[in-house]
């Protein structure tokens, strides 16, 4: 039987995209990507939880990313897990465990014309929905009945 390794994750960068050419004049951008989940205890207490990930992404996604994304941009990511690992100067054995992005788009609203790329061309972007989780897990504006379990 096969495997799946498939990551959705909806975030704000932690910092500016790192782009860095291979041999080949392949990209490579490298950033780290804040999740947080809000819920409420048992007590009503507001809690928020952040994850971070390290995301990885080639060629024309990396120079993207270098191009729109900067420092606390929204963006949602569609990728796979890849765990590293290698042996530093000491002989510790290290690992890395990173998200390798397949598919990326910007959820920001649209800047003004400054921030048009050299072109005059804005890129696509997309509006995330607000959706309030205190149901039980369940959105409170999808009704029940509408939900296929």
């Amino acid at each position: 039987m096969r495997g799946i390794n498939k990551v959705i994750l909806i975030g704000n960068l932690g910092k500016e995209p790192d782009l860095q050419y291979l041999e080949g004049n392949i990209a490579v951008a490298k950033f780290p990507l804040a999740t947080t989940e809000t819920y409420k205890d048992k007590n009503g207490n507001l809690i928020s939880q952040t994850e971070w990930h390290t995301v990885v992404l080639w060629r024309g996604l990396a120079e993207l990313a270098q191009k729109y994304l900067h420092k606390g941009s929204l963006v949602y990511i569609e990728g796979r897990i890849r765990t590293r690992n290698w042996e530093d100067k000491d002989k510790n054995k290290r690992f890395s465990t990173e998200i390798v992005g397949d598919n990326l788009v910007m959820l920001e609203k649209r800047k003004e014309h400054s921030e048009n790329g050299p072109d005059g061309v804005t890129p696509d972007t997309a509006s995330v929905p607000d959706m309030n989780f205190d149901n039980g897990g369940i959105a409170s504006n999808v009704a029940k009945d509408d939900l296929p379990f």
